[in-house]
């Protein structure tokens, strides 16, 4: 069984303390069970479909749950199908009990709100146009209260800054508990009217429909994930050196691509870039990827193919799309003496800048078989030194912004070696290892 840290299970501990305050008033004989408890069975049974067929939360009943009854009772809706839903992994019961806490935390809140802001009476006199503007707040909390608490496990557990972390979550949450927030109004105003809580049922129909649309949707998305890991298992056994470090690119890519403001769609799309740029050393002889101490200039030149061969590899991956781009050029430099094309200044794809500086920025952080790993700060200065000439300078700039506020943090699920060093570690001094000739100004590494 997976060891849960002694942090984790003390913010366990204090969420689901915590929840039970929002359980306590009013009395027990004041909660109206008659709607508690069909809100209460129909989100355990839709909780446990939702999770096993769809990959995804039931969030109508709840919110419905939130415009149509107390705090406290609007707390306890969430509670047996919580505690009964699908765990994931081990342990079992901390998990199932910190999802009932913080879901009963996140409705007492959105129930709270709703009611201070007018939308209980809004429900039923089942105006609809006046229940919109309190049910929004309403959702607004809800999503702000989850990615509170959900953000706040991982960052004593796994030691993660809270701050991207919560604010990831909230982002993403935003859209589909939007969608869910307007089905649970459109539910709680139903119940009210002179059909009842059948007719609310009714509204549930839609959303299964959607629901499937999105299952097809994940379906798709792992299979591209699981071709996308395939390719780079198949490098990492390749090159040991470099295990683990197309995660890394993948990962500075989207930091780079989120700071500029790109679209999530884009955002990914430069991941997949970033985990895929090194895919074309499938192509390269094994001898020369492990090989200790500098490279002779015939030995450069197979190695300087893989960008061709990665394209090629990638060339029937239709899903990639632009990433394909990044893998054939994300060693081209500004000035146009990179490889393998030549290209310089925006003759080179937007998408290859950002993976370059993701790859360079990994590469001095990373022990290498023919260098040490530098400081992330040392790293950070050597692209700002070479932003002109090698990298873009508007990539290098987010790359900075965004580790001097946030840290460098990688998240790598392959087995590495030798491990990244991370903001603040501190790090062996930095050997020199033999830069590529005539290329003055680059940073100084092997073309790997």
């Amino acid at each position: 069984m997976e060891a849960v840290p002694a942090r984790a299970r003390g913010y366990a501990v204090c969420a689901a303390f915590g929840a039970l305050l929002w359980l306590t008033p009013p009395p027990l004989a004041w909660t109206p069970w008659w709607t508690a408890l069909p809100l209460a069975a129909l989100y355990a049974g839709g909780e446990r479909i939702a999770r096993r067929r769809f990959a995804g939360a039931f969030y109508p009943v709840l919110l419905a749950g939130a415009f149509l009854l107390p705090p406290s009772a609007a707390a306890l809706v969430p509670l047996p199908g919580a505690l009964c839903s699908p765990a994931g992994r081990q342990p079992f019961a901390p998990r199932r009990i910190r999802r009932a806490a913080h879901l009963a935390t996140a409705v007492w809140a959105a129930t709270w709100t709703h009611r201070a802001l007018g939308g209980a009476d809004a429900v039923v006199d089942m105006d609809l146009a006046a229940a919109l503007a309190p049910a929004g707040a309403a959702v607004l909390v809800f999503c702000l209260v989850l990615a509170l608490v959900d953000g706040g496990m991982p960052a004593p557990a796994d030691r993660l800054p809270p701050r991207p972390l919560t604010r990831g979550l909230f982002l993403r949450s935003l859209a589909p508990v939007g969608v869910h927030g307007l089905a649970g109004l459109m539910m709680a105003v139903l119940w009210r009217s002179p059909y009842g809580p059948v007719a609310a049922l009714l509204v549930l129909f839609p959303m299964g429909v959607s629901w499937w649309v999105f299952a097809q949707y994940h379906q798709e998305r792992t299979a591209h994930q699981a071709t996308i890991r395939a390719l780079v298992q198949a490098v990492d056994i390749k090159d040991r050196y470099t295990r683990g470090h197309s995660e890394r690119v993948g990962q500075a890519s989207m930091m780079i691509a989120r700071e500029l403001g790109m679209d999530e769609q884009r955002v990914e799309t430069l991941r997949f870039a970033g985990i895929l740029h090194d895919v074309g050393k499938l192509g390269v002889p094994t001898r020369l990827l492990r090989k200790n101490g500098p490279l002779t200039p015939e030995e450069r030149r197979v190695i300087e193919l893989h960008p061709e061969y990665g394209h090629e590899i990638t060339r029937g991956i239709a899903f990639l799309g632009d990433a394909r781009s990044a893998i054939l050029h994300h060693h081209e430099r500004m000035d146009g003496n990179g490889y393998p094309y030549g290209l310089a200044g925006v003759q080179i794809p937007e998408s290859a800048r950002v993976v370059a500086v993701a790859d360079a920025f990994d590469a001095m952080t990373s022990t290498r078989s023919y260098s040490r790993a530098r400081p992330v700060a040392a790293a950070l200065e050597e692209l700002n030194r070479c932003a002109g000439a090698h990298f873009d300078p508007r990539m290098v700039s987010a790359l900075t912004e965004v580790i001097t506020r946030d840290g460098w943090h990688p998240v790598v699920t392959a087995d590495t070696p030798h491990p990244p060093s991370t903001a603040g570690a501190t790090t062996p001094p930095a050997a020199t290892p033999v830069p590529a000739p005539g290329r003055p100004g680059a940073p100084q590494k092997e073309p790997r």
